[in-house]
Formats: structure tokens, sequence, C-alpha cells
């Protein structure tokens, strides 16, 4: 697998959607999710130009961040149990899987400093997913503002995975108008600029509906397991 040659596919497709939809291609960021594969297959992405990697265990996460350093901005992407926040709090730039008090206030209590964090909202209402109700979402984060150390950057979630394209437009819409409200509170702690939506299959989707952050692993590092 060339990532090389992988990334510069998922930028053409970026250009190509930003400039459709009107977006401006500086504010969308690749999050290469390496969780399915090797440190080597990590490096070769941040080789390639990558500059954002995103871990969803403890474990992974740890484990090649001591391969690769703080070279990477690091992203934890996966849910997050309350006891494993002092596993990674040191090591994150942004979590994406808010989505309970008790686990911010947990980061609040870890960290030496802001952690970005994205609220996870769980927009289809799939049982397997994680994540707020859309309509809790407010609520949620008024509730932050008392803890110090935890900054709302944005919203987290996942769309269904269908080829049911307009289902997942949906998703991605409605994420965007909350990101709206959230914005209209005008909290301190919660500017609420970024979306983090759209993997491999549904990233274009997600551009045109706001994304700034999207989440690529098959279609960018490909799928493996073990070994460094």
């Amino acid at each position: 697998m060339n990532v090389k040659e992988n990334l510069q596919k998922i930028k053409e497709t970026i250009r190509a959607t930003c400039a459709n939809s009107g977006r401006d291609l500086n504010d969308i960021n690749i999050i290469a999710v390496t969780k399915y594969v090797s440190i080597t297959r990590a490096k070769a992405a941040l080789e390639a130009g990558i500059i954002h990697l995103g871990e969803n265990r403890d474990d992974g996460l740890v484990n090649k961040y001591h391969e690769l350093g703080e070279g990477p901005t690091w992203h934890f992407i996966g849910s997050l149990q309350t006891r494993k926040v002092k596993n990674i709090i040191d090591k994150v730039d942004y979590i994406h899987s808010l989505d309970r008090l008790s686990l911010a206030k947990e980061i609040d209590k870890r960290a030496s400093q802001k952690v970005k964090c994205f609220v996870q909202v769980n927009v289809s209402g799939e049982n397997s997913k994680h994540g707020l109700n859309p309509e809790n979402v407010e609520d949620f984060i008024v509730q932050l503002s008392d803890l110090h150390n935890i900054e709302v950057v944005g919203l987290m979630t996942m769309a269904p995975f269908t080829d049911d394209r307009s289902r997942i437009r949906a998703c991605f819409k409605q994420l965007k108008e909350l990101q709206l409200k959230v914005q209209a509170l005008s909290l301190e702690n919660a500017p609420c600029k970024e979306l983090s939506m759209g993997m491999s299959n549904d990233y274009d989707i997600a551009i045109e509906e706001g994304a700034t952050y999207i989440r690529v692993g098959t279609s960018l590092v490909g799928n493996e397991t073990g070994g460094v």
C-alpha cells in the first residue's frame, strides 16, 4: 500500500468537493486513523505529510506515542472509559468522544492545561453508537462551564454505515445545525467552531455539510494488524 498516493487521491477529492461546495480547502484537516495499522504504517502517513493521527484505544495511542513522540497532533477518537483518562491525558491534543459529565470531570481533574474536546453526539439514534442525544447537547455543554480544563472546540458524530447518502447527509446537516446553536450560547469554554465528522466512505458529504476534521483510515493507511 502506498500511503503517499492514497493521500494524494484523498486530497484531490477534498479539493474538488471544496470547489463544488464553496468550502475553503484550508479549513479541512485530515486525521489518519491508525488504530488498525502498525507503527510503521503510521510513520508512512507522517512521512507522506499527515499531521494528525487518531487512535481509539488508550493502549494503542500510548504505544504509538512512545515510538512517534510529540511530533504528530494526537487525537483520541474512540469511546473513553473514565478510568483510562490518566493513561492518555498528557499525550493527546484532542479528545473526540466527550459524552458524559463523569468523563469531563475526570479529564478536568487530570489535565494540567486545557484539553480540546469534541462533544460526541449520537445523531443517528443507533443503539450501537455512543454519544449524547442531540436534544441534550446544549444543556450538557452549559454544565461544563465550571470545568476550567475543558474546552469544547466542536462536535463529533458518526453517520450510519449505509449506502443511503441522503440519510448520511441528514446526520451531518443536523450536527451542523446543532453546532450553530451551541455557538449562539456564546460560552467562553465552548467556542465550538469545529466539526469532526466523515470517514473513508462519506467524508465528501461531511465536507459539503461543514466538517473541519475528517477521520480517514482504510482509504489512507489501510487495515492491518500488529507489528511495528
